[in-house]
């Protein structure tokens, strides 16, 4: 593998590798197949495997030390594919307690039988890094004029922005944030994320057992017709398979639980729990969880989605722009030690899209709304969802797609940015 620092790209998650590697004595990074682990990994370590390559995979069962190099810190990619690997990283963190030896990437997490072959959960000595695809900050394609940071310490500046139009907006959904699809030409951005859902159905989805292609991919174009949404497995089941009778429910349920799972081994579901705390009426929220594909761009391929459709169906093209919004968001937050929840009132059906809980405790509330003629909507929500709130809110926003300036209402106090000039 030829790394060329200068078509790196840099990664928010760089800075996070180099707090691990010198606390821990390696380090794990997960996430989904294609959002460049194994580069920035490779950025980060001095020498490397490949357990992809037979041959290699092959001297490594027969004898784990054969893979071992001396070079520090050593990346070992898809570890997975040779389980026993985690404990012998796990014990040589013990002799040598040294930080920062062995760098562990894969894609896809163990199966109940793997699992089995792992007897230490390297708790203490390997510290784990979540990874996802590239944030729009990150792409190059947001100008970091309006910061979560700044916000969060009242120092964001009033600003005009330059922003996209829509059908750019559609592009970057479509496009996804795979690093090999950034620099591809506009028109082909769509030929990805639809391989890799050909790749899902087609050989991922098989790691331990042969499930049904069919029933795969009607799950994948459910769960994209519900992307950012609370939906429960009993609209799943019915959007997969017609059942009759008593048995069949039972093996759809069976079913869906089964192929859910897969599809989160593999990284590629990202649900965003429900907050629920500070709310004068906790009896009345809502506990669950706001469904995702790990990328905007999955759903688009799932569902075979083009700008012109994404144009002419605004409806699906807000669910999809929130989906965007709260990647980026999701991104961010643990980049900023924090996480990502969404708000619902099960009573009256008030609504937030995003709660950002920061490190200390204090949180914000975001609404997502595709264009600007909505702002007026927005904001009454989250002065109503304010109002409920015995501890308030750190900082509220509104983020759009179309607003052309970074500002902050006088009135309200409530900020209004275009998810274009975003950054953590």
């Amino acid at each position: 593998m030829n790394f060329n620092s200068e078509e790196y790209m840099p990664r928010l998650v760089d800075d996070n590798f180099d707090d691990y590697l010198s606390v821990f004595g390696a380090v794990s990074v997960e996430g989904p197949k294609w959002c460049g682990k194994t580069w920035t990994a490779y950025k980060h370590s001095k020498s490397s495997v490949f357990l992809d390559d037979d041959e290699t995979k092959e001297r490594a069962k027969l004898d784990l030390e054969l893979i071992l190099n001396d070079e520090k810190p050593e990346l070992i990619d898809e570890w997975h594919l040779v389980p026993k690997v985690w404990d012998k990283v796990r014990r040589k963190c013990d002799e040598d307690t040294r930080c920062g030896k062995y760098i562990l990437t894969c894609s896809t997490e163990l199966n109940d039988e793997k699992k089995k072959e792992v007897d230490h959960s390297g708790a203490g000595r390997i510290g784990k890094i979540k990874m996802y695809t590239m944030s729009l900050y990150e792409s190059g394609d947001s100008t970091g004029e309006a910061s979560l940071t700044d916000m969060y310490n009242g120092t964001q500046k009033n600003k005009n922005v330059n922003i996209p139009n829509l059908r750019d907006i559609a592009t970057l959904i479509i496009r996804g944030g795979w690093p090999r699809n950034i620099k591809v030409n506009p028109k082909n951005v769509s030929m990805i994320p639809k391989s890799y859902i050909e790749s899902i159905l087609d050989k991922d989805m098989n790691d331990d057992k042969k499930r049904d292609k069919n029933k795969m991919r009607m799950l994948l174009r459910s769960l994209a017709r519900n992307e950012s949404t609370i939906v429960n497995n009993q609209t799943l089941i019915k959007d997969i398979e017609d059942f009759e009778n008593g048995d069949d429910l039972t093996r759809s349920r069976i079913t869906v639980a089964d192929y859910l799972d897969v599809l989160d081994r593999l990284h590629l579901i990202e649900n965003q729990n429900a907050y629920s705390e500070n709310y004068r009426s906790k009896e009345r929220v809502g506990k669950s969880a706001k469904r995702h594909l790990t990328d905007p761009s999955l759903a688009c391929a799932a569902l075979n989605l083009n700008e012109d459709k994404l144009l002419k169906d605004l409806n699906t093209f807000g669910f999809l722009f929130e989906s965007l919004v709260e990647r980026d968001l999701r991104i961010y937050m643990e980049y900023l030690g924090g996480s990502l929840y969404h708000f619902r009132d099960n009573i009256t059906g008030l609504e937030v899209d995003s709660i950002l809980e920061f490190p200390g405790g204090d949180y914000a509330a975001v609404e997502i709304k595709l264009g600007y003629n909505k702002i007026e909507e927005a904001t009454k929500e989250l002065l109503k969802f304010s109002e409920n709130m015995l501890v308030k809110p750190k900082f509220m926003c509104i983020i759009t797609a179309n607003f052309k300036s970074v500002v902050k209402d006088p009135n309200t106090g409530i900020y209004i940015i275009p998810i274009t000039a975003l950054k953590p």
